[in-house]
């Protein structure tokens, strides 16, 4: 084994512990939901972030603010309400009447981990307020930006069933949203320690498991996953067959109305990598892949009115193409 080798085998098992490290701290506030963690964590490493749907009560609030607790980060919760107003988020300027100058008051964006609690309760102008923060990782305030510190990571919740006072979120915040996952109900098992520790006086006091400085170096051994050139092939397969779905002999006419963006394929990759290094392997396998794609597709693979009206919707289509395009 090779010197290189040797430090990236290192780097790798110096981020499963770190990560190791705050899974299991989360686990202590949170029954169950692996899953759902597991993609938090994901998007920690990649920096890319999260939009968590299902109904109210699945911990999706609370798994957010146990992962805070567990990193010695920075945190800022904001509810999303009608009246949100954009410098709710991004900050103003202050007016000093004694010189004339303008002092910048930062809005609760400048943080490493936002918790955007029901993302879709806020009309569009707020929710676009978050896309300089989410894409360019900066805030503009008057005529000067200011840089986020890194790492930043949007975490956002929202409820599917209510319809009333929510503002579905546009194209183009969807779309930079890395994983859209969506949270089912606990087992019965599950929800049974729920109920056990229903008679607890509070939640347990979560103790940080990881500093800034080890969030960037096991973000720094994302890069050491090596990805085999038939994967990336595979992912381009899967991408452009939500493009020309004919190509690939899948039987999805009139069901794609807009194909997945090119933030899949980086996407795709990047969560694979991202699951291999949470599993201790400096290698990404298929069933990486396979997992990830999920929550990569479903909010990128618009569907046609034609599709609506048969009640398949872009993670449906997500599933055909996923067992129908060819593994390596």
């Amino acid at each position: 084994m090779t010197v290189d080798m040797k430090e990236s085998s290192r780097r790798i098992e110096r981020a499963g512990e770190i990560l190791g490290r705050v899974r299991d701290e989360v686990a202590r506030a949170v029954v169950g939901q692996r899953p759902m963690v597991e993609r938090l964590l994901v998007g920690l490493l990649t920096g890319g972030h999260v939009l968590l749907e299902g109904v109210p009560g699945l911990a999706k609030t609370l798994a957010v603010k146990s992962l805070a607790d567990s990193l010695a980060l920075r945190f800022k919760r904001i509810q999303f309400t009608p009246d949100l107003l954009p410098a709710d988020l991004t900050g103003t300027l202050i007016y000093n009447p004694r010189d004339g100058s303008f002092t910048a008051k930062r809005g609760p964006l400048f943080a490493n981990l936002v918790l955007a609690d029901e993302i879709n309760r806020a009309p569009a102008k707020v929710q676009s307020a978050l896309l300089e923060a989410m894409q360019e990782k900066q805030v503009t305030l008057g005529d000067e930006s200011h840089l986020l510190e890194e790492p930043f990571l949007v975490l956002a919740t929202q409820n599917p069933i209510e319809q009333e006072g929510t503002y579905p979120l546009p194209e183009a915040q969807s779309d930079r949203f890395m994983l859209k996952v969506r949270i089912g109900y606990p087992d019965r098992n599950e929800e049974k320690e729920i109920l056990r520790r229903a008679g607890l006086a509070s939640l347990p006091q979560l103790e940080p498991r990881a500093s800034r400085d080890d969030i960037l170096e096991a973000r720094g051994a994302l890069s050491a996953v090596y990805v085999d050139d038939k994967l990336q092939e595979y992912v381009l397969d899967l991408v452009n067959s939500t493009r020309r779905p004919r190509d690939f002999g899948l039987a999805l006419d009139g069901l794609i109305a807009f194909g997945a963006s090119p933030r899949a394929t980086l996407f795709l990759v990047r969560g694979a990598q991202a699951l291999a290094l949470l599993a201790g392997r400096p290698y990404v396998l298929p069933d990486d892949v396979k997992a990830i794609a999920p929550d990569v597709l479903r909010h990128r693979i618009h569907v046609s009115y034609e599709a609506e009206a048969e009640g398949v919707d872009g993670e449906e289509v997500a599933r055909r193409i996923l067992e129908q395009v060819r593994v390596p």
